[in-house]
């Protein structure tokens, strides 16, 4: 592997490196102050669109889209994942970008999968950033880490299908920008298992769409929601289908690839932040005659953070390279090893933080606590750390069916592509 960027990264990287110092740190205070006195837990303040608008005049929009568009020549996995990394360093710089999760996956599988009319009216709105999305699959009732358990019903009467069930942890329903879900329901609960899903465009203004509540994670209310919605009777025209009846569970395994690359290193972002905030802490903190960096404890925690990031961060662009390379299904090992290994060094490099930080490591005069919250959450978005663990462990015990190991299971020689 050469690991150097290519020109068009290293340009892309200059450029959002200048954006993040110039305009997004500078802008988390004004966030934070637009967001008390709003007093609404999910207001969209004037902030974001101003970064919008200074991002897009930077040229730094939709980055995340390998599609050719007007506003960038498509970045591979490889291009985009080091500037996935740069923005998971601030809550605020996804959305300034048009880079944010669910609408990323959402726009990437409406280009792939969607109709003229489809990318008209909801594609479109979204590259511009005018609009929000959802995607509505995760089921109370429910273990939704495997999405064949689904039993929101899709029901077709002549040109209209009626949908009924019920969803949570459908992030980003509660924003008022918040306009339309790709909902994952049984089209056909007699066809092969693999085969019975679909989706389907729902505006979230249609009859019988419930938003119930919003759930908070570990108390924090994101501004974007994570809500638990009912579909009542839900009538969408046919033509709202996307891809074709029982293509939902592909459609499903096509978005999820890059996400992982965007969520994995988007977290080690965050890690990185957490360190360097570590480290400027233990240079100032004196406690029992010396500073906290002289403290041996210290030194490893910062040692070990250096090291478990670094390691991770490799992993995640191998598996980009992969993805580029052999395509998700030729990566789909790696892509599951970074969804486990990813959010755990984040989490264990936030902990060293905060507790380095002492009391103030779990207020929020400090963004760890958080960080620390919206981080384990990864352990089950995209799947639970288990599941991949399964995928993983059956993928390397299938090499060993005819009783021997072939030669790419033992060496290392062919940095596992072979498979």
């Amino acid at each position: 592997m050469d690991f150097e960027l290519s020109p068009t990264a290293q340009d892309l990287r200059e450029r959002l490196l200048a954006f993040m110092e110039e305009r997004v740190y500078p802008a988390e205070a004004v966030y934070r102050e637009q967001m008390a006195a709003a007093g609404d837990p999910h207001h969209h303040p004037a902030i974001i669109e101003e970064l919008k608008a200074e991002a897009r005049s930077r040229g730094l929009w939709n980055l995340f889209l390998p599609h050719k568009t007007e506003w960038t020549d498509g970045l591979s996995n490889t291009d985009y994942a080091p500037l996935a990394e740069i923005t998971g360093r601030s809550p605020l710089a996804p959305e300034a970008l048009n880079c944010s999760a669910p609408d990323t996956g959402n726009m990437e599988i409406l280009t792939m999968f969607g109709t003229p009319e489809q990318k008209e009216r909801w594609l479109q709105p979204l590259l511009e950033g005018e609009i929000r999305s959802c995607f509505a699959m995760t089921e109370p009732e429910v273990a939704s880490s495997d999405a064949t358990n689904i039993r929101c019903e899709i029901r077709r009467e002549g040109d209209e299908y009626v949908i009924n069930g019920h969803k949570w942890w459908i992030s980003g329903a509660a924003s008022h920008r918040c306009k339309v879900a790709i909902l994952m329901g049984k089209t056909d609960p007699e066809a092969p298992i693999h085969l019975q899903q679909s989706m389907v465009l729902v505006p979230l203004d249609t009859p019988g769409v419930t938003i119930m509540r919003n759930l908070p994670v570990f108390g924090y209310e994101d501004r974007e929601g994570h809500c638990e919605i009912l579909f009542e009777d839900v009538r969408v025209p046919v033509s709202n289908l996307l891809g074709e009846e029982g293509g939902g569970f592909a459609i499903a395994q096509a978005r999820l690839g890059p996400g992982r690359i965007h969520h994995c290193m988007r977290a080690l972002g965050a890690a990185e932040r957490a360190l360097e905030l570590m480290c400027r802490r233990v240079r100032d903190r004196v406690a029992f005659g010396k500073t906290l960096a002289e403290q041996g404890v210290i030194q490893q925690w910062i040692a070990d953070s250096r090291i478990e990031i670094d390691q991770a961060r490799l992993l995640t662009l191998y598996a980009a390279w992969l993805m580029d390379t052999v395509g998700n299904r030729g990566a789909r090992t790696e892509i599951s090893a970074i969804k486990v290994v990813a959010p755990n060094v984040a989490l264990r490099v936030v902990d060293r933080a905060i507790q380095a930080h002492g009391g103030a490591g779990v207020s929020n005069d400090v963004p760890l606590a958080a960080m620390y919250a919206g981080l384990r959450t990864l352990r089950l978005a995209d799947g639970p750390d288990e599941v991949h663990r399964m995928v993983i462990a059956r993928r390397e015990l299938r090499k060993y069916e005819a009783g021997t190991a072939p030669a790419s299971a033992t060496t290392s020689g062919d940095l596992g592509v072979a498979r």
